[in-house]
């Protein structure tokens, strides 16, 4: 894993004017947030999800991922491209309880 190792040569963390910034809204995570828990060892955006939940709200990281990613690769030395992106798990979108026993009832009267 490159990021790891170079997170063991970057400098200690230190905070940036703009660490207050909110970069995914849904779980509203700071920019700062993202920097420290990359500091303290979240090398790839799925850690980062794990660990801060940040693009798991109700946009499932479609406005906030392209930030992460961003972010974790300034605090790494690396490219953005080089970073996989993070895997996403059905529901994609929140379904309603009533739509999925609907579509059950129809399937019975089928």
């Amino acid at each position: 894993m490159p990021g790891a190792d170079r997170l063991k040569k970057a400098a200690p963390f230190q905070s940036a004017p703009d660490d207050g910034l909110i970069i995914c809204r849904c779980e509203e995570i700071t920019r700062g947030e993202i920097r420290q828990a990359v500091h303290e060892g979240m090398v790839t955006v799925t850690e980062l999800r794990r660990f801060l939940r940040a693009g798991m709200g109700l946009c499932q990281g479609q406005t906030c991922e392209r930030l992460i990613r961003g972010i974790l690769a300034g605090e790494l030395g690396l490219n953005p491209a080089e970073l996989t992106a993070a895997r996403s798990r059905p529901p994609v979108r929140p379904v309603e309880m009533r739509i999925l026993a609907n579509d059950r009832e129809d399937r019975k009267n089928d």
